[in-house]
């Protein structure tokens, strides 16, 4: 009896680790070959674009990375307003001051390419410091921009960034300070250190749920920029374009639902700028359409589309 059960006993081990062999796992290969498609479309777009570019992407997913000249130091334009609104948020986060805070507007705030706060009343009107941030992002408003630095500090942005190891993401000079840009103090990041500042908003590493939900949300507002250009109306993107002569830059993430990821895309150098600003488009609709379909896609390839039944 007892030779019996230690019989039934093997055999059923046996069976179940033939079973188990035999299962079958889905390879990640046919994602590989997705990302390989997508490089191989970047690549092309890099060929053809008379300037230099750099690129960098995430699958906040996954950790999936892709890098084309990633470590080049860019000129960041507006797109360094990231950056001031991440130590605003960190700052009001830490205690030292309130999103809330009322500002006073000055004429001497005022500087050019601030068509909004241009046209307020100095000495009249009164704004918060989150209204501020959010002219800073949706407008690109230079002058509530030089308010903002003004109130958290270049060296304390400069300190946050470097809290992050972000050695060459540097806010040099204030918006339209074009002595400082002369003289080669300009605002300069690269694709990779971008990509790691907002990556590191997104997983709570700077910043806590409830100051990251609202900095996304702020960096979610309505702009006109290229990454968001020929994507979907519908899709949540938080980013903030950059434009000089020569240059122009987009950085944010893109919140595809269960599959959100960052995009960095910088140029420099440009024949046309408008080829730059249709390079970074093209690059970020291919990304898109390969992060959206993976979201909607099973292990195996199977995308369902809402209303689709299995056949």
């Amino acid at each position: 009896m007892k030779h019996s059960v230690c019989f039934v006993l093997l055999l059923t081990t046996a069976l179940a680790q033939a079973q188990s062999s035999t299962r079958f796992t889905p390879s990640p290969e046919k994602q590989k070959v997705l990302w390989q498609k997508l490089e191989s479309s970047i690549h092309d777009v890099d060929q053809h674009l008379d300037g230099v570019m750099g690129v960098a992407i995430e699958d906040l997913k996954t950790g999936d990375q892709f890098f084309l000249h990633e470590n080049e130091v860019f000129a960041q334009a507006s797109s360094i307003k990231i950056a001031v609104l991440a130590d605003l948020y960190l700052q009001a986060q830490q205690g030292k001051l309130k999103l809330a805070d009322f500002y006073t507007v000055q004429a001497s705030d005022l500087v050019p390419d601030s068509d909004i706060m241009g046209g307020l009343t100095p000495g009249v009107t009164r704004l918060t410091l989150r209204d501020l941030a959010t002219m800073m992002i949706a407008v690109s408003d230079n002058s509530a921009t030089n308010v903002l630095i003004d109130r958290v500090r270049m060296e304390n942005v400069n300190a946050m960034l470097g809290s992050l190891g972000l050695a060459h993401t540097l806010l040099r000079r204030k918006m339209m300070d074009l002595d400082a840009a002369k003289q080669g103090r300009e605002n300069i990041s690269t694709p990779r250190e971008m990509m790691t500042l907002l990556e590191s908003i997104y997983r709570g590493k700077l910043l806590n749920q409830a100051s990251a939900d609202d900095f996304f949300t702020v960096l979610s507002t309505n702009k006109d920029s290229w990454i968001p250009r020929d994507l979907p109306a519908g899709v949540r993107i938080s980013n903030k374009p950059g434009a000089l002569e020569g240059v122009r830059n987009d950085s944010g993430i893109v919140f595809v639902e269960g599959r959100p990821y960052v995009i960095c895309v910088m140029t420099a150098f440009l024949a046309n700028e408008r080829d730059g600003e249709q390079a970074i488009s093209k690059i970020s609709l291919d990304a898109w359409r390969m992060f959206d379909r993976l979201s909607r896609a099973s292990e195996y390839g199977r995308v369902v589309s809402p209303g689709n039944g299995s056949r």
